[in-house]
């Protein structure tokens, strides 16, 4: 007796299909309006830290402040002005509303956290006395809906303020104090994988951050220190066409912080009053430039771009 062979239905293919979509398509949509490839572009979300409790009572010496007392109050004062600046130009303005008591550098939040196409890279924190900031800033991010897409790790040393958009397929990277080559490498795998290039600065010995020598103003001018940015990496933007406006005063530079000044949108920057010389110089040069008093911030030996953590630009 021939065997009987039983009719069994095949399994069917898949039914459900994925959405062929990239994370910057998706980013609106799922998480909010959030982006940042540019220092540049039109200015649209912030992230600040209105100065706390921890500014009220600290050591001068080992948070790297000034050795001039800090009026607590004129320093809120300043920090809201800044504040509504960029409200009164249309960006939205949103905080990080907890911290370390004992971490009073924690208004300096371009430090703690670095923004991407596709989300926010968090930062680890070169200084002993500011590290664990970074927390704080990674819980607002959360509270927000912003996309955290790593945070540096293992030995890694990275902060903001050691990057630098120069377009969306152009990104500075610097090591020094506050960025280890660990932290170099996280960051640039990060970047490269969006297809960005990014190119190496080494810090100089005296200076931390890229934001104190070197800031884009608008897609085609840049205001630099030149005895401190090396050559390559001007040799890099005069190539893309850049024109280089050198800061004609040391002292304009390295205490009154003419170079930390944030780009509102191409040619039209917020800056800090107190550095007439490289007003001159940006006035001359056809930058539209909105002055505003930060004297108190600056005792934390920092300025505008340092307190500005941009969430979303263009």
């Amino acid at each position: 007796m021939a065997d009987i062979i039983r009719d069994i239905d095949a399994i069917p293919g898949e039914r459900w299909f994925p959405k062929k979509t990239t994370f910057v398509e998706d980013i609106e949509e799922y998480w909010g309006d959030w982006g940042v490839a540019s220092e540049v572009d039109t200015l649209k979300a912030v992230l600040l830290r209105r100065p706390g409790k921890e500014i009220e009572n600290f050591d001068p010496k080992k948070a790297r402040f000034s050795d001039d007392p800090v009026d607590v109050e004129l320093l809120r004062r300043q920090h809201d002005a800044v504040a509504q600046a960029y409200r009164d130009f249309g960006a939205k303005v949103y905080y990080v509303e907890e911290t370390r008591e004992d971490r009073p550098n924690a208004i300096f939040c371009r430090d703690l956290m670095f923004m991407t196409p596709e989300g926010a890279i968090i930062t680890r924190p070169g200084m002993a006395a500011r590290r664990g900031e970074e927390r704080y800033v990674a819980q607002a991010l959360a509270r927000l809906g912003v996309p955290i897409l790593k945070t540096v790790a293992g030995d890694g040393m990275f902060e903001g303020a050691n990057a630098c958009w120069i377009d969306r397929q152009t990104c500075i990277l610097s090591t020094g104090s506050r960025c280890n080559r660990s932290g170099y490498e996280q960051v640039k795998t990060e970047l490269e994988r969006m297809g960005v290039t990014v190119y190496h600065m080494q810090q100089p010995y005296s200076n931390i951050h890229i934001d104190g020598i070197l800031n884009p103003i608008s897609h085609d001018k840049v205001l630099i220190h030149a005895g401190q940015v090396p050559y390559d990496i001007v040799d890099m933007l005069k190539e893309k066409g850049y024109q280089i406006l050198e800061i004609p005063s040391r002292t304009e530079q390295s205490i009154t912080f003419a170079c930390n000044f944030v780009a509102l949108e191409p040619n039209h920057i917020l800056f800090a009053k107190g550095n007439p010389r490289t007003l001159e110089l940006l006035l001359k040069n056809g930058v539209e430039v909105d002055e505003i008093d930060v004297s108190e911030i600056v005792k934390g030996r920092g300025c505008l771009h340092c307190i500005t953590a941009f969430l979303k630009r263009g």
